[in-house]
């Protein structure tokens, strides 16, 4: 059944888009991520342009975790004090992503940035992920245990001035890394249209040391009020939030996302770990393929927008 988009300008089939949601959304709930890096490549791949695709999926991922960030907050389980630094941060980096999503859009040089984003973050998370994830398979294999920081070391970053506590999870930190962390989520979700938390929660947990208990409800409170101010941007400045392709999308994924949960908890930690390193890296090596092979026509037509 064909859906006319009025923003994306194109007929699509609805069932297409449910599909694509719902098999995100078991993506998503299989490994705790919120999906952003994967629905924005399969919008792109369908044809839905770019800008369209990375503001939309903005307000769908804002709506997709408003219900996660609730059910933390039940479950008392959010660093309230840590959620606003973070918070902090990712407004600015949204503002600042959404000011480089629109010059990058008038000057007719966004498809390319968005692809070679893509290629260059989710390849290095990736790659990186894959090789820890290979490494505890390797050690796991042999009953060696992993290599522990001890209480009295630090890392160089933690040194840094203008630090704070944060008593629900325990630590003492500058504000320095930590706020760097979340203008660049929030830099990287305004122009990539990502929640971030596949590179936020291993963030928080392996370089400042947050607890697994408060980590993902933490960093839901940034990643969806700076979606909804990404999203509120997108829409004022330039216009390209599809509203009925994110919902869509969301009702997709909130089926999808039941069946992923349960499918989850099935998998040993270092098989979880290795299946979405490699995950990763196959949509960055989609990404690679667009941008290094030779196109078939070597010439396209696109409208720009021009100041007055």
């Amino acid at each position: 059944m064909l859906f006319y988009l009025p923003i994306a300008e194109l007929p699509i089939n609805v069932l297409t888009l449910l599909g694509m949601g719902a098999a995100v959304g078991f993506i998503g709930g299989m490994f705790g991520i919120g999906g952003g890096f994967l629905m924005t490549p399969l919008l792109i791949f369908v044809g839905i342009p770019p800008g369209v695709a990375v503001a939309s999926q903005a307000a769908q991922i804002a709506a997709s975790s408003t219900t996660s960030l609730i059910n933390y907050w039940r479950r008392r389980q959010i660093d309230v004090r840590l959620g606003l630094v973070l918070l902090a941060g990712g407004v600015v980096g949204s503002q600042l992503g959404v000011a480089f999503f629109n010059n990058m859009r008038k000057i007719g040089q966004l498809e390319s940035v968005i692809s070679i984003s893509y290629v260059v973050l989710l390849g290095s998370v990736g790659l990186s992920m894959l090789i820890e994830a290979l490494l505890s398979f390797l050690r796991a294999k042999r009953g060696v245990s992993a290599p522990t920081r001890r209480g009295g070391q630090h890392a160089w970053y933690e040194g840094l001035p203008f630090k704070m506590r944060f008593p629900r999870s325990g630590i003492y930190v500058s504000l320095v890394p930590l706020s760097i962390l979340s203008v660049f989520i929030g830099f990287a979700g305004a122009v990539l249209g990502i929640g971030g938390g596949f590179i936020m929660v291993p963030a928080l947990i392996y370089m400042f040391r947050v607890p697994a208990s408060v980590v993902v409800g933490t960093s839901q409170v940034q990643i969806l009020f700076t979606m909804v101010f990404a999203t509120i941007m997108h829409a004022a400045t330039n216009h390209s939030v599809d509203f009925i392709l994110a919902l869509l999308l969301t009702v997709g994924a909130v089926f999808g996302a039941q069946f992923g949960a349960r499918a989850g908890m099935r998998l040993k930690g270092e098989h979880f770990r290795l299946l979405l390193a490699l995950l990763i890296c196959a949509v960055a090596a989609r990404f690679a393929t667009d941008v290094l092979v030779k196109p078939t026509e070597r010439f396209s037509v696109t409208i720009t927008e021009t100041a007055r």
